[in-house]
C-alpha cells in the first residue's frame, strides 16, 4: 500500500517542492515512493503548477549543474531563502574545477533492462480492485509514457501499452470523465486468465497505485 501523508508532511512536501528540491530528493526525505510525492503535489497544488516548478528545477539543474543542491539537512530550512538562489550564489563563487577523466565502463552500450516492473506470477493482488471503461465497456488503455512517474524507465518501456486497476474506487472516480464509468473487478484472478488475451492485443503492463505489473 502507499504511504498517506498526513495534513503536516503535505503542507512540508509543498514548502521544500516550491523551493526548488528535486523529487527524488523528497521522496528520501518522506520515506515513499515518487509515484506517491508526484500524486500528492499535483493534487495539491495543481498539475500545470506541478509541470512549471519541474520545468524550473530541472532548468537549474541543467544550467548550473549543482547537485549538492540537494546535500542539505532538511531540518534547517530557512522558510525565508529560496534555495535555488542560495544555489545560483553558490555557482558564482566556484573558481577552480577539476577534470575528471571518463570511466571506461561500457554504459548504455545495451537495452535497458526492466527493473521496474513485478511479474503477475509472482504477485498477489488484492480481491477486489476497480478499473476505469468507456460506456462500451472498452478497458482504458494508454502507453507508459503518459505518466510521468515512470518517465526514468527506456523508450521500448516507454512506448508499452497499459491498464491501471484502482484499490479505492473513490479515487478511480476522480479520474473518470463523463464518457466513462468505473467498474469492480470482484475477482481479480482474471488478469491472470486473460493475460495472454491482453498480450495478443499489445497490452504487456498494468498500473497499480505505485507498482508496474508485467504479463
Amino acid at each position: 500500500m502507499a504511504k498517506r501523508l498526513s495534513n503536516k508532511e503535505k503542507e512540508t512536501l509543498v514548502e521544500y517542492f516550491s523551493k526548488g528540491i528535486t523529487i527524488d530528493k523528497l521522496a528520501e526525505e518522506f520515506e515513499c515512493t515518487k509515484l506517491t510525492i508526484t500524486r500528492n503535489l499535483k493534487k495539491i497544488i495543481g498539475e500545470d503548477k506541478y509541470n512549471e516548478l519541474i520545468f524550473e528545477i530541472k532548468k537549474n539543474l541543467k544550467n548550473f549543474n549543482l547537485k549538492e543542491k540537494n546535500n542539505f539537512d532538511f531540518k534547517n530550512i530557512n522558510n525565508d531563502t529560496d534555495l535555488r538562489e542560495d544555489s545560483v550564489e553558490e555557482y558564482k563563487e566556484i573558481s577552480t574545477f577539476t577534470e575528471i577523466i571518463p570511466l571506461d565502463y561500457e554504459i548504455e552500450k545495451f537495452p535497458q533492462k526492466d527493473l521496474a516492473s513485478i511479474p503477475l506470477s509472482e504477485l498477489d493482488l488484492p480481491n477486489v480492485v476497480y478499473m476505469i471503461v468507456d460506456k462500451k465497456i472498452e478497458l482504458q488503455i494508454r502507453y507508459l509514457k503518459d505518466y510521468p512517474e515512470w518517465n526514468f524507465l527506456s523508450k521500448e518501456e516507454l512506448n508499452r501499452k497499459t491498464i491501471e486497476i484502482y484499490l479505492d474506487p473513490k479515487r478511480a472516480k476522480r479520474f473518470c470523465n463523463k464518457e466513462q464509468k468505473v467498474i469492480k473487478v470482484p475477482n481479480t484472478n482474471v488478469f491472470k486468465i486473460v493475460a495472454p488475451i491482453l498480450l495478443e492485443r499489445g497490452i504487456s503492463r498494468i498500473i497499480s497505485e505505485d507498482r508496474l505489473i508485467s504479463l
